[in-house]
């Protein structure tokens, strides 16, 4: 009797041990309110799965109740600061939009979690007149087309431009009043991808506008 008891005094505890949950799976998504398209730092949410079946998130994107400061996230692009992930968006372009996330909790082996963030599809043209007239600042207007199906104006940090006559001034192109140029040829490549390449040749105002 008493080698059964000691038994079960035993095997009892070691049982439970092996029914404790265990972290087994976690799930990282953006704010949908940020624009990761064109900022380099965003609100993120961490939803974590365990072997019972339990989840547990952040409040960020998942409004959860978990702490950031009860876990350790490392970020393989930037950091993360009390749930606010800042990265480098050329290391972004080059990992095809991903960013690998390792969580640590306590008495947990590390897990990992992959953030994939808004990427930029294509670029387009979209010129607010029809002509350009000479002597007045004529905005190169360029839209980014992203994953998101969202459309968003993109300016010199993103774009590079030539312009084969006139003066850049910002992302403005201005042709002094006596040039005679009839078209003036437009490219513009974004700078983290180059292959992402505009061309557009923009018709000089050839006519005196009406009194």
């Amino acid at each position: 009797m008493k080698k059964l008891l000691l038994l079960i005094s035993i095997t009892l505890p070691l049982l439970a041990f092996g029914q404790q949950r265990k972290l087994v799976a976690a799930y990282a998504a953006y704010d949908d309110n940020a624009v990761p398209e064109l900022y380099n730092r965003t609100p993120i949410g961490i939803q974590l799965t365990y072997s019972d079946s339990s989840k547990v998130a952040t409040a960020n994107g998942f409004n959860g109740s978990l702490r950031w400061n009860k876990m350790e996230v490392k970020s393989s692009n930037g950091e993360i600061r009390n749930g606010i992930l800042t990265f480098d968006r050329s290391q972004l372009v080059k990992d095809n939009y991903h960013i690998k996330l390792t969580i640590t909790l306590p008495g947990e082996n590390p897990i990992t979690a992959d953030l994939e963030l808004p990427q930029l599809t294509g670029m387009r043209f979209n010129h607010y007149a029809d002509s350009l007239k000479r002597n007045i600042h004529f905005y190169l207007n360029v839209e980014g087309m992203f994953s998101t199906g969202k459309i968003l104006p993109l300016d010199t940090n993103e774009v590079h431009f030539q312009i084969s006559a006139g003066k850049l001034i910002g992302q403005d192109l201005l042709l002094p009043a006596g040039d005679t140029t009839k078209i003036i040829r437009v490219e513009a490549w974004y700078k983290l991808n180059p292959a992402m390449y505009l061309l557009s040749d923009i018709p000089v105002k050839q006519m005196p506008d009406k009194n």
